[in-house]
């Protein structure tokens, strides 16, 4: 790799992790925001609800300035955008506020994967994808693995607006990229026929390539209830159920993501030999083989080894994502079409905290009398793997891999 490719993706993986950390302080600190502000968990979860809901707008936004005018600059602004509104979140002074701040929040934080997926992706070799994209993805649990170290560490001096605080950081990257990154070589490929007006790319792929965006939407929606219900209501569920107090939950969390790198790294690398969809498959299985260890295990040791194997699987299947989306992606619109496609699943699947959370409250008891989680958590999680399984084999009918192909071609 040239040394301009290595700070594009670092870039782009940089701009992933910390957009992540941002949206997994509100995930764990749920309950002790909960508390603050007077109210239940599942009225803090409407936040987290309105900012997946309104990630689609963002990616569309953010997309559209990509594939007419280059990702470099619309990247800047979004990191920018979504590093001030998590210091505002800080300064929140009720739970009114606080969601509105979290719905702008998801406008930018929905434009990023998008940018950053393209702008890598577009940037390595074709041989390199796999493995890049495993890592790209990754930075997603990075992000939590970031926000579980400072609720375990840091909670207890500065309180979850402390931390909000220091997701402004993210800022800093903008620099970075103004100076370092170059723009995509297959976009500026293009660069005249997309500066010359007429019809804007989306709107073509739109028209000739409808059912391809409406697979990927459904099969990013599955993808995105298998991340977010395995993971958002993960640690409310060791705090309420188990009693875990914030380091531990933080500490469990931080392995979790440990595992969750690992499979990203590991499944990403593979896919490049083994096919992308094949391997998405192994991981779905995989989730379903260990439902019973993850959910239902009773002492910290036992969770924190199913909560790490639980995201091998998951975020195994995560780590293909980045490259394989981009390769289908038609290619006058790939500014668009993955975080587009990818933040729409997100719409669907926006629910999946309050779903989780309100079913156990409804339909599971402890003995205790207190909501069972983890049987909540188990029977999503296998509908969804079995949702995958069936759209990956679709997938096979629908548009072929491309894992090969130069994008710049």
């Amino acid at each position: 790799m040239t040394s301009a490719q290595k700070r594009t993706f670092l870039a782009s993986f940089l701009g992933w992790t910390l957009d992540a950390f941002d949206f997994f302080l509100v995930i764990v600190t749920v309950p002790h925001i909960a508390k603050d502000f007077h109210a239940g968990v599942r009225d803090v979860a409407v936040a987290v609800t309105i900012t997946l809901m309104l990630r689609p707008l963002g990616a569309l936004i953010f997309g559209w300035f990509a594939d007419k005018y280059g990702r470099r600059l619309p990247l800047m602004i979004d990191v920018g955008l979504y590093s001030v509104l998590e210091l505002a979140t800080a300064f929140a002074p009720n739970l009114t506020v606080f969601i509105i701040l979290r719905a702008l929040y998801g406008v930018a934080m929905g434009g990023e994967w998008g940018l950053g997926a393209a702008l890598a992706m577009e940037a390595l070799p074709a041989e390199r994808r796999g493995l890049f994209s495993g890592i790209l993805q990754e930075g997603y649990a990075v992000g939590y693995l970031l926000a579980a170290v400072v609720l375990a560490v840091l909670f207890v001096h500065i309180g979850w607006r402390g931390m909000f605080v220091i997701g402004v950081l993210p800022a800093l990257l903008i620099f970075f990229i103004r100076t370092s990154v170059p723009e995509s070589p297959a976009w500026l490929a293009g660069k005249a026929e997309r500066l010359a007006g007429g019809v804007h790319p989306l709107l073509n792929a739109l028209r000739t390539r409808w059912p391809l965006f409406l697979y990927a939407i459904l099969f990013m929606a599955a993808f995105n209830y298998m991340s977010h219900g395995t993971q958002d209501l993960y640690p409310t569920f060791l705090t309420l159920q188990h009693g875990f107090s914030p380091a531990l939950v933080g500490t469990l969390t931080a392995v979790m993501n440990v595992g969750a790198i690992v499979g990203g790294i590991t499944f990403g690398w593979l896919s490049q030999r083994w096919g992308r969809r094949n391997m998405i498959v192994v991981c779905a299985l995989l989730g379903i083989v260990l439902i019973p260890l993850w959910a239902f295990s009773q002492t910290a040791v036992l969770l924190g080894v199913g909560g790490f194997l639980m995201q091998i699987a998951v975020q195994g299947a995560w780590g293909i994502i980045p490259a394989h989306l981009n390769e289908i992606s038609p290619d006058e619109a790939r500014g668009t079409f993955p975080g587009f496609t990818y933040q729409l699943g997100n719409l669907i699947s926006a629910n999946a905290l309050q779903l989780e959370s309100a079913f156990a409250a409804q339909k599971f008891r402890m003995p205790s009398g207190h909501p069972d989680y983890a049987k909540a958590m188990a029977i999503v999680a296998l509908v969804v793997f079995v949702a995958i399984l069936i759209l990956t084999g679709v997938g096979y009918f629908v548009t072929p891999e491309r894992r090969e192909r130069a994008f710049a071609d």
